[in-house]
């Protein structure tokens, strides 16, 4: 069975860490982990950039020393930046390539620079100039990741096949770090001034009772920043409230129920200028709520790049066609072929009702029924119900018959 790419890595990860700790036991560590003598390349720190413009260029001094005890020959310096930033002039001593997004790693660019260089014990070198990095018309919260090393860097198995640069080649320069030199990666923050529109698109529905219908709302990020978290934080929260009236039968897998609507997150902590999400329900329409609306709104989370408010929110209406059973309250309605539901309607669109559990939103048992609807497993129960009743009167019907004729 082929093993994806991920699995590749994680495989040769976890063989190459036994095989460390194997060589360990029987005292024959590699020189890495048994600190023989030979170079060792740390970089010196890299200031964050904050109120980058798009348009204009970065040009980060990176400074290295060798911490070993041994001179190194040659030395690769690479740099690695997210969507937002780019490489405008690459020297011809080092390579460009690109990486695609894939499984939760962001797109990026990659440049990798050879310096044919001694580098000895204890000195200190800087390339005698900054690699310039754009920032580009997309630019809002980027990365920029630099790392030092003796030996050339192996290519992310996912990127593309390198492009050698065409500008003068850049050499190293004697230079020590203003601070302590320490670490093989610096990442640095790049924060640019920049705006990022978050928008909402709704739906118009349409249908009778009893009808499942398809319900299709919108989040997408109208730009011209693409907007990217930091790990472990949320990129945004969609509610989703369908009208009232109807029961939720299939809702999204990026959403959840949050009382009486539903909570919807995104696929990655990344949204790139014109794109965003499609969130797709079924809802089944149960009775006719006249003015039922539903609602699609961003959370109310603080979103200093988002300056317009105006298209946070967008409306879910309904158009229930025919007659049928209707509620002109909002409140629990009598019953029809498909049940009635406690839902509360509004103007506000916000779907409600009660439900076995207690809670708007919950579920039946065996799917997903929002609580605005009855369960359809109630349907056979009042039928028999209603047959029985029927068949009870007849019988009456007919002893009284017999006992008013004559004997």
């Amino acid at each position: 069975m082929p093993i994806a790419p991920q699995d590749r890595r994680a495989s040769r990860t976890a063989v190459a860490t036994l095989a460390a700790l194997g060589l360990l036991a029987l005292g024959t560590a590699p020189a890495a982990l048994a600190d023989e003598p030979g170079p060792h390349l740390v970089l010196g720190d890299i200031a964050p950039v904050d109120g980058a413009r798009p348009g204009g260029l970065l040009g980060q001094s990176v400074t290295l020393v060798n911490k070993g005890t041994g001179a190194a020959d040659k030395v690769w310096v690479s740099y690695s930046v997210t969507r937002g930033l780019g490489f405008p002039e690459v020297p011809s001593n080092c390579q460009t390539y690109q990486i695609p997004s894939y499984d939760e790693m962001t797109a990026k660019s990659k440049v990798v620079c050879r310096f044919d260089q001694t580098v000895g014990s204890g000195a200190g070198y800087a390339p005698e100039k900054p690699l310039p990095i754009k920032v580009l018309d997309r630019a809002l919260n980027d990365d920029l990741r630099v790392t030092v090393g003796v030996g050339e860097p192996v290519p992310d198995e996912n990127a593309t096949s390198p492009v050698p640069g065409t500008a003068p080649p850049v050499k190293l320069v004697e230079r020590q770090p203003a601070g302590e030199a320490t670490k093989e990666a610096v990442d640095v923050p790049v924060t640019s001034v920049n705006t990022a529109d978050y928008e909402v698109t709704g739906a118009a529905l349409k249908g009778a009772v009893g009808d499942t219908v398809t319900l299709k709302v919108s989040f997408a990020n109208a730009g011209p920043a693409w907007v990217l978290t930091r790990e472990g934080d949320p990129l945004v929260q969609v509610l989703i409230t369908p009208p009232a009236g109807t029961s939720s039968l299939k809702p999204h897998g990026y959403c959840q129920p949050k009382g009486k609507a539903y909570a919807c997150g995104t696929g990655q902590r990344w949204v790139d200028e014109g794109g965003g999400e499609t969130y797709t329900f079924k809802l089944r329409i149960d009775k006719k709520v006249p003015g039922a609306k539903g609602s699609v709104a961003l959370s109310t989370d603080e979103r200093p790049f988002d300056p317009d408010k105006t298209n946070d929110r967008a409306d879910i209406t309904l158009d229930v066609t025919g007659g049928g059973p209707s509620d002109t309250t909002g409140g629990s309605g009598s019953g029809g072929a498909s049940g009635s539901s406690g839902a509360t309607g509004g103007s506000d669109g916000t779907a409600g009702g009660s439900s076995s559990t207690g809670g708007g939103g919950s579920t039946t048992t065996g799917g997903y029924l929002a609580a605005t609807g009855s369960s359809s497993a109630t349907l056979p129960v009042l039928g028999a119900a209603g047959a029985v009743v029927a068949a009870g009167a007849g019988l009456l019907v007919v002893v009284r018959r017999r006992g008013q004729s004559p004997s």
